[in-house]
C-alpha cells in the first residue's frame, strides 16, 4: 500500500513538473482561439466558417507552438551539454588552471584558510562534481532534467484543451441549434478557463492569484477586443 502511495506521489511530481508549460500552453490556447472567434463574430461570420476558422488556428499554432517549446528546450539541453564537455576537457588537460578557478569561486563567497583548501580538495577529487560546480558558479548554468519531447507534448495537450473551450458552445448549437447567445456563453465559459489558468500561473511563479488572474483575463479580454474590432472594420470594409 505504501509503495503504492509512493509510486503515485512520483507520478504526480512528475506532472508537476511539466505545469509550467501546461500553464502557458493553455494561455496562447485560450487567447488566440478566442480572438479568431471574437474576430469571426465581429466580422458576421456564419457559425460553420467561424468553427472551422477556430479548428484550423488551434491544430495549427498549437502544433507550431509545441515544435517551438520543443527545439528551444532541446537547444538549451545542447547548448548545456556542448559546455560540459568542454568543462570535462579543461579538468582533464588543465586540471590546476580549473583547481585555482574552484578556489578562486569559493574564496569569493568567503571561505579561507584550510576550510577553503578542504572545500577545493572535495570538489576536485570528484571531477562530476567538480564540473558541476563550474557549470553552476562559472558559467552560470543549470541543467534542465525536463525531457524536451514532453515539454512540447504537454504544450500541445493544453493548448488544445485549453484552446477548444472558446468552440465548444458553437460546435455544440450547430449540431443541437437552440436560441442561446453562443458569443455570451463563449465568453463566460472562456472567462472561467482564463480565471483557472490565472490561477495556476499564480502558483507557478509563486506570485500573487490575484494579480495572476487578473493579467490572464485582461490578456484575454485585450485580445478578444483588438479582433472583434478589426473583424467589424474587415468585414465593413470587403462586404
Amino acid at each position: 500500500m505504501e509503495q503504492a502511495i509512493h509510486h503515485q506521489n512520483n507520478e504526480f511530481g512528475k506532472l508537476q513538473e511539466y505545469l509550467r508549460e501546461f500553464v502557458y500552453g493553455g494561455i496562447d490556447g485560450a487567447v488566440t482561439t478566442f480572438a479568431v472567434v471574437a474576430g469571426g463574430y465581429g466580422a458576421n461570420l456564419e457559425p460553420g466558417i467561424l468553427i472551422i476558422l477556430g479548428f484550423a488556428n488551434l491544430l495549427a499554432d498549437g502544433f507550431s507552438m509545441s515544435v517551438g517549446a520543443y527545439l528551444s528546450a532541446k537547444s538549451e539541453r545542447d547548448n548545456y551539454d556542448k559546455h560540459e564537455k568542454i568543462e570535462y576537457w579543461e579538468i582533464e588537460n588543465l586540471p590546476e588552471t580549473e583547481r585555482e578557478e574552484i578556489e578562486e569561486i569559493y574564496r569569493e563567497k568567503g571561505f579561507k584558510g584550510d576550510l577553503l583548501n578542504q572545500i577545493v580538495d572535495h570538489i576536485c577529487s570528484d571531477k562530476d562534481l567538480w564540473v558541476s560546480e563550474m557549470m553552476k558558479d562559472e558559467l552560470g548554468m543549470m541543467k534542465d532534467t525536463k525531457s524536451p519531447f514532453k515539454i512540447g507534448l504537454a504544450t500541445l495537450i493544453s493548448f488544445i484543451i485549453v484552446g477548444f473551450i472558446p468552440l465548444l458552445i458553437y460546435l455544440w448549437d450547430f449540431f443541437f441549434p437552440s436560441e442561446i447567445n453562443t458569443f455570451l456563453w463563449t465568453s463566460i465559459l472562456t472567462g472561467i478557463a482564463f480565471l483557472i489558468v490565472g490561477w495556476l500561473k499564480g502558483i507557478v511563479n509563486q506570485t500573487s492569484t490575484l494579480r495572476s488572474i487578473i493579467e490572464t483575463v485582461g490578456l484575454g479580454l485585450l485580445a478578444a477586443i483588438v479582433a472583434f474590432y478589426v473583424g467589424d472594420i474587415l468585414e465593413s470594409f470587403f462586404m
